[in-house]
């Protein structure tokens, strides 16, 4: 089984809390380890789950790629006592929050409690060319998401009648007959996906957790994400405590040589991939690096499979080093702290094809 690293239960970094909402730094909670389970090597997901815990991992995550997410963390729940299990991401708007509910209801059943929904919004070619699904306004079709998801919550879990009518969905019929019994763990928390400010200011407002994209750097979390971040908190009267920052970050560690330099080559092509996309163009651009950007989206809507070479070869070593943490496995850890310390709660080693959870040991057991 593949896997991408979260961080398990130890602290990185403390602040006093404080009697204003919406600081934008963590508020004495503990960084907790994860790991993704990756659209690779399923056929285990029952013992690599259990492996998982055994190590200290706090969750593992499942990705909706060219795989259901749900199906493998309905397995690695029930192989496991501790272990959150939790989608990064589930997109949203390829389905009606009734269907969404009922999935999330049960998975909180059936783990006792541990499951995480995690929901992004995808982009709108592929809802609407992919899924078929209607596409508008993706920050306030979310609200709505959200709203209805927890009305129809309520009604299962409370008796509260489901009356929900909004813009974009609407919910006022369920009877007995298909209206599942209440469980005693209430609702799952709802984890959201922000790349732009909008989606971010909404999680601040409205979400239990924000799944921060992987490109990007610490500066970018510091000076843009968390400060928006903080404006929906506000908004809502909320403290950074009620939201959990999840960030799967990008690192360059091997145990030989040969090891590091395909992890360096692998973090290189993914910076280039998607700091090509327009929408990421920002994080870039805070750093100085907006000519990058530009040739690097020129070479990517252009021909030939060299192209992706060539992008990959523009990201230099201050890059590189910016956007990823670049140590030896036995101080991952203490960079972690140091880069991201006080920013995040749970951390993941980003990666795009499995690596053995071996590599991973001397940071799972810094943590621990």
């Amino acid at each position: 089984m593949g896997l991408r690293t979260d961080v398990c239960p130890g602290r990185i970094g403390t602040v006093s809390p404080s009697d204003e909402p919406g600081p934008t730094v963590r508020e004495h909670r503990g960084v907790l380890l994860d790991a993704a389970l990756l659209t690779t090597g399923l056929d285990d997901v029952a013992g690599t789950a259990r492996a998982l815990e055994d190590r200290g991992y706090a969750g593992v995550w499942a990705s909706e790629a060219d795989h259901d997410p749900f199906l493998p963390l309905l397995t690695a729940g029930l192989a496991t006592r501790d272990l959150q299990v939790g989608t990064a991401i589930a997109v949203a708007f390829a389905r009606s929050p009734m269907t969404l509910a009922m999935t999330a209801h049960d998975l909180q059943r059936y783990t006792r409690g541990r499951f995480l929904l995690g929901l992004g919004t995808q982009v709108k070619p592929h809802v609407e060319r992919r899924f078929s699904m209607p596409w508008s306004a993706p920050a306030a079709r979310m609200r709505e998401y959200v709203a209805a998801l927890r009305a129809i919550w309520a009604t299962w879990q409370d008796g509260v009648p489901l009356r929900f009518r909004g813009d974009f969905y609407s919910h006022t019929l369920m009877t007995p007959m298909f209206s599942p019994a209440p469980h005693g763990w209430g609702a799952p928390p709802v984890h959201l996906a922000a790349v732009g400010p909008l989606m971010t200011r909404l999680a601040g407002e409205v979400a239990d957790g924000l799944l921060v994209h992987s490109f990007t750097t610490e500066r970018y979390l510091r000076e843009r994400t968390l400060p928006v971040l903080a404006e929906g908190l506000a908004l809502a009267g909320r403290h950074r405590a009620a939201v959990t920052v999840s960030l799967p970050g990008l690192v360059v560690s091997g145990r030989t040589a040969e090891e590091e330099d395909r992890a360096a080559a692998a973090v290189r092509a993914t910076i280039a991939f998607y700091g090509s996309t327009p929408a990421y163009r920002p994080v870039l651009e805070l750093h100085g690096w907006g000519g990058l950007a530009d040739e690097l989206h020129r070479l990517s809507v252009g021909r030939g499979e060299d192209r992706w070479t060539a992008m990959a070869g523009l990201v230099d070593d201050e890059v590189l080093q910016t956007f990823a943490v670049v140590a030896a496995p036995g101080e991952v850890a203490g960079a972690v702290r140091a880069r991201f310390g006080g920013l995040v709660d749970r951390f993941s080693v980003y990666a795009s094809s499995p690596a053995p959870l071996e590599l991973w040991d001397p940071l799972a057991a810094a943590f621990r």
